[in-house]
């Protein structure tokens, strides 16, 4: 397996603006709360050879994969990244958001209120962890390093799953009842700070019932970054940067998806960060290598789509590029009408919102 190399696709040209994908979406379309049970949560399918629509319930996506098909999920785990806690001179509330772990087990982190985070500055969360910050980044950041009662805890993730909160994305303002509901029911490598939500509507048996169809399963990791929620800052879409996100597959699934690829299976990929995993560890002519490393890939309209045949994902953000990455596979026309049609059926968008499936 090739390790820590970043992946950073070619540009393409294009007269595209951020504006161009930017869509109106009433404040209560946007999803507060997870449906319950997760597979009843509704299913926009969209063919693009047909250029047609359907409605239907995720627990119907069963229907639309053949047994030669391949799904593949991202496995990243979310972890209770949110630190509510004081500072340890003066009492006063701050903020950590973890956004990286770093080596030495350090961490970049983005502290609220941020005139307190000097070099130096330590701050207390619960009774069981302190963070000093050692380093004042350009962009705000804080690097900080974290002690905590090595006797009590065995990890420093064991010390966050009793002190931590799940970073809700800032559009969520209801609480969440059972964090659990932020996780895929196949999470397993922690590290994301926000969670690969196509995933979130499956249930194990629903999983159960699509291998028992044929099709065939395999899991990489990508952990999400808070850059997926950053937006677009610059007008020529080309010239955006993407942030870098840790990722890893091995070469047993990539063994799977090639074999099933050229029995003329179709490749499905779960969420946008499983899609930037295969685009990035495929070759010109389709294959996929095992890889373990960063990707910074940007797949906009004009993007030649060399790994996946088909998307499951959610409703994403206007101009995001999230949103750029779903009109690459569709194109952006039908893309957009689809999510005008979207809005009108009462659709629910975002995180814990709707489902859409690109054939």
């Amino acid at each position: 397996m090739q390790t820590e190399e970043t992946v950073v696709n070619e540009r393409v040209a294009t007269d595209l603006t951020t504006h161009d994908f930017w869509y109106d979406l009433p404040e209560e379309r946007i999803a507060q709360t997870p449906t319950e049970p997760r597979d009843h949560s509704r299913l926009m399918v969209l063919n693009r050879a047909t250029q047609t629509v359907e409605h239907r319930h995720f627990y119907e996506i069963i229907d639309y994969l053949r047994p030669a098909d391949m799904l593949v999920v991202n496995s990243s785990k979310v972890i209770p990244a949110r630190l509510i806690g004081v500072s340890a001179k003066s009492g006063a509330p701050e903020e950590l958001l973890l956004l990286k772990e770093l080596a030495g087990g350090e961490w970049e982190t983005l502290v609220r209120p941020g005139k307190r985070a000097k070099v130096g500055a330590t701050f207390v969360f619960g009774d069981c962890l302190t963070a000093e910050v050692v380093e004042v980044k350009e962009d705000g950041n804080r690097v900080v390093r974290f002690g905590y009662d090595k006797t009590r805890f065995r990890s420093f993730y064991e010390v966050l799953d009793a002190v931590g909160n799940m970073p809700l994305p800032p559009y969520i303002k209801e609480k969440l009842a059972d964090k659990n509901r932020y996780q895929t029911v196949y999470a397993k490598e922690e590290g994301s700070a926000a969670a690969p939500t196509a995933g979130l509507h499956f249930t194990p048996e629903l999983l159960d019932a699509i291998r028992k169809k044929g099709v065939g399963y395999g899991e990489v990791t990508l952990h999400v970054g808070l850059g997926t929620f950053r937006p677009v800052k610059v007008d020529k879409v080309e010239e955006h940067l993407m942030h870098a996100e840790h990722f890893s597959i091995t070469s047993e699934v990539c063994e799977e998806i090639n074999r099933r690829r050229a029995a003329g299976g179709r490749i499905i990929s779960v969420g946008t960060t499983t899609c930037r995993v295969l685009e990035s560890v495929s070759d010109e002519s389709g294959k996929v290598h095992p890889m373990s490393g960063n990707t910074r890939i940007f797949i906009y309209p004009g993007y030649h789509f060399k790994a996946i045949d088909a998307l499951i994902t959610n409703f994403h953000l206007p101009e995001s590029t999230l949103l750029m990455l779903v009109s690459a596979l569709a194109g952006k026309d039908f893309i957009m009408d689809a999510y005008a049609e979207a809005v009108r059926e009462n659709y629910r968008f975002f995180s814990f919102g709707d489902a859409m499936f690109i054939e």
